[in-house]
């Protein structure tokens, strides 16, 4: 079962930048598609970025798409998420996700069994 640990989040002001990271342990990276979510508060948990488990394949919401990258580095078992021209609706919690995949990417909350703490991003007006 695989644990996960997002860092990088905290208080920006709008037009500015944060990378994200998480790290896994207790299991094989390359075995999993990876998700990244958010939560803003009094809102649902809504899909940001997935990329499959070799990283050939990526996908992004619209809300985000031109302004973020999510990538993966196997070999340190992280997953990254950069988000560049942040503005205050980005403000939320920014969770990442896993589920044991062959090729496949996933966008829905449901689809993903493991989950991190969340890593909290506040963008500033």
């Amino acid at each position: 079962q695989v644990q996960l640990v997002e860092s990088g989040g905290g208080l920006v002001q709008a037009g500015g930048s944060l990378r994200l990271s998480c790290a896994a342990s207790g299991g094989t990276l390359s075995t999993y598609a990876m998700g990244w979510f958010r939560q803003a508060p009094g809102k649902e948990r809504e899909y940001v970025a997935a990329i499959s488990q070799s990283g050939g394949s990526t996908s992004y919401a619209s809300s985000v798409k031109g302004r973020c990258t999510i990538s993966r580095d196997n070999a340190k078992n992280t997953v990254y998420l950069q988000m560049n021209s942040l503005n205050p609706e980005d403000t939320a919690v920014y969770y990442c996700a896993a589920r044991m995949s062959r090729g496949i990417l996933y966008v829905a909350v449901r689809s993903y069994d493991y989950w991190g703490q969340g890593t909290q991003v506040t963008v500033s007006s």
